[in-house]
């Protein structure tokens, strides 16, 4: 109520009735509202994190109906773009807007979102010490850890893990990000979208002004919304997968022209939450916003609605001072608009080098832009199972091996999905199956030699596949080889292959050209074998070919052609991979997670839950005293009204209902009825009960439980009952009271819990 009144008393008198009468209840509930439900948690932690950076505050995060989800910090929502995903609690959101107090987002149920950051202001490093780094990477790259641990004071081991990674940097993209040279670096991540990095030196307010730039150069020539992070060692930007992304020119994007980047830069700030915010602080310090009362901290959120008031205002005003400073201090305080300038205009002259490079992996320097992302694994909490898989099979498993130190995929790749994708890859699924012998042939070409059986597991039910290859090798289309003791089915023009990899005896009357030396013979079977197949053990390869094929595989591996890690689903071995195989497999599991985690509809649900519940079931399936006992197990302790059972509850779920099974269960002792509290004069609620699960369950409990009667009458009641069982006859010998007021007592004890009987008829009566 206090909070009311206070905003209450801030619109009297500030705003004409006329104008804001529509929106004032809007406005009292948005504000009593968004205080009363804020997360202390979080508000205390942005407060906690904020140093002396004067009044930063929080984000409202609601639906578009207008329903309070949480806050988000003013740094994580300046940072934000429309389109991008977050975790806040156990979902996932996505952004649709971000207004001037408020961020409004819709439910994104297993898509892998960033986790939100609370913080204050950070220094970026400046330009000057940027270029002193970049100058000193490009010098050490090629020094002696000796002379490092020399004359830099590093101890050994320092020292030449230091040289180590600038060698791999330098290995990975040909050149050092130095204060000569800048490294565009691109690469695919898991699921075959692009990552674009750029690696400077030059600090974290350099790249911050860039990374705007480069995203509103993105949106306007491409009409995609990017998702840009930078930090003081480069940018790096996600970009979906198309097949237009093959033909641009990468540098042609990086490279802004000077005399452009700093209008980018002004048309992204005016619509920014960091302009809002800074410009919220500068009014302060001008009094343009003052406090109604000296000493006091006024609200934030009454300092954004002035602030945004005065804003409206001194924008239709070009030379508005408090305007003016807030772009000056955005663009030079914040961001180093000048710092970039100067880059930029070396780049064109040719005094710093651009240089390209596509990496089939992050370089050393890039592994460290990407650790935002593996932050959505390293710190996904109580998200449900199926969500947190789903987060997981979309990382980068490179950056995710290097941090576990051991790459287990066996619990995220899905069963049916590698049944499906093997099926696939194995031309066993029915689109895949031959239809006539030209097609059995690009079967032979595609999968390798088949025996009989194989082959006839892949053609169309009803052909013939013997008379198809027979057919194809009276062609010279295709032949046979013996190969592990087993006659095998290959494409004619493989021969040449199988005698160079396993010394298989091509048959004779084959061309020349099918006869010539293949080289590398034993690496392309490999990666043929690799490319059909989900993870495979060498224990399989041997078994096919009767080869020791590990020497082949590791080099296969050290080649980046193949992966080795535990992968099968069920597997107790480290097996191998075709990495485009894993990568498809990645994505059919992630199909399946995703699809897992959807929403049902409602119909869906409402087909669902009286299913699950056990509602309406034929008596054929099945009626019958053991169905009751079924049914009774889920409800116990649900209080409902006495008549409710036997007339809605149990018939509906058992089938064909006898009230003498009822009867007998609790003459039996398996069944207990505990009063819930009395519905009028001549009802009340029960609970069911079986009597072992009563000490372990307890009594119900809820807000129809009344006060535990306490009267005379009451107490000799109980006081006979707490003496042992007994009849009504028994009690209207040992009670000194008339039989209605026995009677009377008796119910409210039932009703209140502390008496039950041995029948389930006197709930009838």
């Amino acid at each position: 109520r206090t909070q009311l009144e206070n905003v209450l008393d801030m619109l009297d008198g500030r705003y004409p009735s006329s104008e804001f009468a529509e929106l004032r209840p809007r406005i009292v509930w948005d504000r009593v509202a968004g205080t009363i439900r804020a997360r202390p948690g979080a508000r205390q932690l942005a407060v906690t994190n904020a140093g002396t950076i004067p009044d930063r505050g929080l984000f409202a995060v609601t639906l578009p109906d207008g329903r309070r989800v949480g806050e988000l910090d003013e740094e994580m929502v300046y940072e934000a773009r429309p389109g991008q995903t977050f975790l806040l609690g156990a979902s996932t959101w996505r952004i649709e807007e971000i207004g001037r107090d408020r961020v409004i987002v819709t439910p994104a149920p297993g898509v892998p979102g960033a986790v939100p950051f609370w913080k204050g202001d950070t220094l970026g490093r400046p330009r000057e010490l940027g270029e002193a780094i970049g100058a000193f990477a490009r010098w050490a790259v090629d020094q002696a850890p000796e002379v490092l641990e020399r004359d830099y004071d590093l101890d050994r081991r320092a020292a030449a893990n230091l040289v180590e990674f600038l060698a791999e940097q330098q290995q990975a993209t040909r050149v050092i990000p130095s204060d000569r040279a800048i490294v565009v670096e691109r690469f695919r991540d898991e699921i075959g979208d692009w990552r674009l990095c750029v690696l400077s030196p030059f600090g974290g307010r350099v790249h911050a002004a860039w990374s705007l730039a480069l995203s509103a150069r993105i949106r306007d020539r491409f009409g995609l919304e990017s998702d840009t992070i930078y930090s003081d060692d480069g940018i790096i930007v996600h970009l979906p997968d198309a097949e237009e992304r093959d033909g641009w020119d990468w540098v042609d994007l990086v490279l802004l022209e000077p005399d452009e980047v700093e209008d980018l830069v002004v048309a992204e700030l005016g619509s920014s939450a960091l302009f809002g915010a800074r410009f919220r602080e500068n009014a302060g310090r001008a009094l343009l916003i003052p406090r109604a009362r000296p000493g006091k901290r006024t609200p934030l959120w009454q300092q954004r609605l002035k602030s945004q008031s005065l804003l409206e205002v001194a924008k239709k005003y070009g030379e508005f001072p408090v305007v003016l400073e807030t772009y000056r201090e955005c663009l030079r305080d914040v961001l180093d608009v000048p710092g970039l300038i100067e880059l930029l205009t070396a780049l064109h002259r040719r005094e710093i080098s651009l240089v390209e490079v596509e990496t089939p992996t992050a370089s050393p320097f890039a592994s460290s832009l990407l650790f935002d992302y593996v932050a959505t694994y390293m710190y996904e909490g109580d998200t449900p199972n199926a969500e947190r898989r789903a987060a997981a099979l979309s990382l980068d498993r490179d950056l995710l091996r290097e941090l576990l130190g051991q790459e287990e995929l066996r619990d995220l790749i899905d069963p049916g999905a590698l049944e499906r994708v093997e099926a696939d890859l194995q031309c066993l699924s029915e689109p895949a199956r031959a239809a006539n012998r030209d097609s059995l042939l690009d079967v032979l070409r595609r999968v390798g030699d088949l025996t009989m059986e194989e082959a006839s597991a892949r053609v169309l039910d009803g052909l013939d596949a013997a008379a198809m290859l027979a057919a194809l090798r009276g062609e010279r289309r295709a032949a046979v080889v013996r190969i592990h003791g087993q006659e095998r089915w290959i494409d004619a023009a493989d021969a040449g292959l199988y005698r160079d990899a396993l010394g298989a005896a091509p048959p004779g009357g084959l061309p020349a050209a099918f006869l010539e030396d293949v080289p590398d013979a034993l690496r392309r079977l490999l990666m043929r074998y690799a490319a059909t197949h989900g993870p495979f053990a060498i224990a399989d390869v041997r078994d096919r070919y009767g080869i020791d094929a590990s020497a082949a595989l590791r080099e296969l591996e050290r080649s980046g052609d193949l992966v080795r890690g535990e992968l099968r689903p069920g597997g107790v071995e480290r097996e191998w991979c075709d990495t485009e195989v894993l990568r498809r497999l990645r994505r059919a599991s992630l199909a399946v997670l995703r699809k897992e985690i959807e929403p049902a509809e409602a119909r869906e649900l409402a087909r669902f839950l009286p299913a699950w519940q056990g509602i309406d079931r034929h008596p054929a399936s099945g009626a019958g005293i053991d169905r009751l006992r079924e049914t009774l197990v889920p409800l116990q302790g649900l209080a409902l009204p006495a008549d409710v059972w036997e007339r809605d509850i149990l018939p509906r779920r058992v089938g064909a209902y006898s009230p003498a099974w009822m009867d007998q269960l609790c003459a039996a002792g398996e069944v207990v009825w505990v009063g819930a509290g009395a519905l009028g004069r001549n009802s009340g609620r029960v609970a069911l009960y079986f009597r072992d699960d009563l000490a372990i369950l307890g009594p119900p409990t809820g807000p129809f439980r009344g006060d535990v009667p306490s009267d005379p009458a009451h107490e000799k009641v109980r006081a006979r009952l707490a003496a042992g069982a007994c009849f009504f006859t028994d009690l209207l010998v040992d009670v000194d009271l008339s039989p209605e007021e026995i009677q009377e007592a008796l119910w409210d004890l039932a009703w209140a819990g502390l008496a039950t009987n041995d029948a389930f008829a006197p709930l009838r009566a």
